[in-house]
Parts: C-alpha cells; structure tokens; sequence
C-alpha cells in the first residue's frame, strides 16, 4: 500500500510517467421496441424492456498527473490482451518514456509473464524493460486511481443501452476525447501518514525484543 502512495506523491517526471491501468466487464444491451421520439414538453421515451446482447470489456488507462486517459473495447480480458494493451502504452502513447510506472491491481493477468505469452522474448524482454510495476494490495484496488476514471465513465459514458462492440468504441473514444482535451485530472488526497492513522489496524503490531 505505501509503495503506491509514496508513488502518488512523487513529483510529476515526463520521462517516468506513472500510468494507472484496470478493466471493467460492460453489459451489450439493445431496446426491444423502438424508442418514441422527443416532442413539445415531451421527452424521448424508451421502453423499460430490453435484449441481452453479450459482454465486452473497457480497458482504461490514467495518467492522472498528464491529464491524459486512454480507453480500449474488447470482447475479452484475456493475457494476449493485456499484453498488447502494454505494447500500445510503450510504443504508442509513451515512446519517450524511459520507465513507465504501472499501477495495477492483482489479477491473475496483470503480470510480465502475459508478456512472453504474447510475444517472442526478445519482444517481451523489451517492453518488460519500459516497465516498473506496482501492485495495489488485495482487496485494496480502490487505490488504484484509475478506479476513479471509471467511476467518471460509468456515470458520463454508460448510463445508456449499448448494443455492440462498435458503438461502445464509439462512445468511450467520445468519452476519452472530451476528458483530454479538458485536461481533467485526479487530485489524490489519501497519503501514507493518512494510511498509517486511518487504516492502522491493517499494520502489524510490532513484537518486543
């Protein structure tokens, strides 16, 4: 926990941005009956009803000192996925970039091995290199930062029936676009003294000699 903190609280460095990455499961869902237009002192009606069609997933990652965020659909969260979401950071968003410090949570793909699963290891070996990991503690992924950018999202972007794959691409990179051209950043209060005061019964009590 205070190696994500103490991370939070380091000064901004362009050449080590801290990027802060995590997935989010989205319901697909499409009206049964078409929705009745707008009128005079009459809003646009839908149907409570809707059809199930299928999952996708949201791959979002932050840079919350930039101001920048990047959101991916996908049909799945696999490895291979996750892999090539870090190669498109690496080589794509952050080129200049000496290290990229990672924060993820503990996932069972969020390691350097999905890599080599991805990748030829001469491949692998050069994005693991750009890459500094830090891990939220189990059951304490809300200090993930990137957790607050999907809040934003899931009340800006989908509070709607999204019925494909293609439309929830449309309306994150929407979504992403607006946000970044706002340069909407996220103001991290909770320190590691806050840490030791608020949550001390999570430390361990010191033996005596």
């Amino acid at each position: 926990m205070e190696d994500v903190l103490d991370l939070y609280a380091a000064p901004p460095d362009p050449l080590r941005p801290v990027v802060c990455l995590d997935e989010c499961p989205v319901q697909l869902r499409d009206d049964v009956r078409v929705p009745l237009p707008p009128a005079p002192k009459r809003p646009r009606r839908r149907d409570y009803e809707y059809r199930r069609c299928g999952t996708a997933c949201l791959a979002v990652a932050v840079d919350p000192h930039r101001g920048w965020r990047h959101v991916i659909a996908s049909e799945r969260r696999t490895k291979l996925d996750f892999a090539g979401w870090l190669k498109d950071l690496v080589e794509t968003h952050y080129p200049l970039a000496e290290t990229i410090r990672l924060v993820v949570d503990n996932l069972n793909t969020h390691t350097p091995a999905a890599l080599y699963e991805a990748f030829v290891p001469a491949e692998a070996h050069r994005i693991a290199r750009k890459l500094e990991w830090h891990y939220t503690p189990k059951h304490g992924s809300w200090l993930n930062m990137v957790e607050i950018e999907l809040s934003v999202l899931a009340a800006q972007c989908l509070d709607r029936r999204i019925p494909d794959l293609a439309t929830l691409e449309r309306v994150t990179a929407a979504y992403a676009a607006r946000r970044n051209r706002e340069h909407a950043t996220i103001h991290w209060r909770f320190t590691t003294a806050d840490a030791r005061t608020k949550l001390d019964h999570l430390y361990p009590i010191p033996q005596p000699a």
